[in-house]
């Protein structure tokens, strides 16, 4: 993954376009025109809603839920920040590992909105966000990145924002991407050598994140 690249230096140093990070900034923007024109109903059918979810019907609006934005300051924020960093790390993992991990911790962070919130619906883009967050985080700590300590600013000001705001924000989307970014980078960067071994990691995390929502939600049958 190379040696440690400065963050504010990224947009100069890049050795490859970040394909990934603007075809998933697209796919955001796309599913968030769906949400205007169609309003409510259109956000209520691809949310992740526990009752749905434990009928066997709707397992996949875990993953649905991750490209679902609560309005316009939500997408903008959450879109800002993946330009800003979202090209540093797609280029420290390579472009495939990068968008698994995204995938990946998208669906970490609706299972974890599902374990904190089970009664609400659940509009999960920034669980993504924030795994990419804890994944920014492991490739400092690892010297993969440098960043000057702005990384785990970050997570704390959003962290102390999340719980601030608790009652309109999903702490269980936000913690449960942080969480699943981090782990499945260290994974990562323990089997960057192994294509097999790395898409494994993915595949457990996205395993445990299902198993954690499915233990919560049966309870609502």
């Amino acid at each position: 993954m190379g040696g440690m690249i400065p963050l504010g230096d990224a947009s100069r140093r890049l050795r490859r376009w970040p394909i990934i990070t603007v075809l998933l900034i697209l796919a955001n923007i796309y599913v968030f025109t769906r949400e205007l024109i169609y309003g409510d109903r259109f956000v209520y059918y691809f949310s992740a809603i526990p009752v749905y979810i434990v009928s066997g019907s709707r397992w996949w609006t875990i993953f649905t839920a991750m490209f679902l934005h609560s309005g316009w300051l939500h997408i903008i924020g959450n879109m800002i920040f993946f330009w800003a960093f979202g090209p540093e790390i797609e280029d420290a993992m390579g472009r495939w590992r990068f968008l698994l991990f995204y995938l990946a911790t998208g669906i970490a962070g609706s299972a974890g909105a599902i374990l904190l919130s089970p009664g609400s619906v659940t509009v999960g883009a920034s669980g993504a966000i924030f795994g990419v967050l804890g994944g920014l985080l492991v490739l400092e700590r690892e010297r993969h990145i440098a960043t000057g300590g702005q990384v785990a600013g970050l997570i704390v000001l959003n962290l102390v924002i999340t719980f601030a705001f608790s009652t309109s924000i999903s702490v269980g989307g936000h913690v449960g991407g942080l969480i699943g970014g981090m782990a499945l980078m260290l994974a990562l960067l323990q089997f960057r050598r192994s294509a097999l071994y790395s898409v494994a990691s993915v595949l457990a995390l996205t395993v445990v994140s299902l198993v954690v929502a499915y233990a919560k939600v049966r309870n609502y049958q």
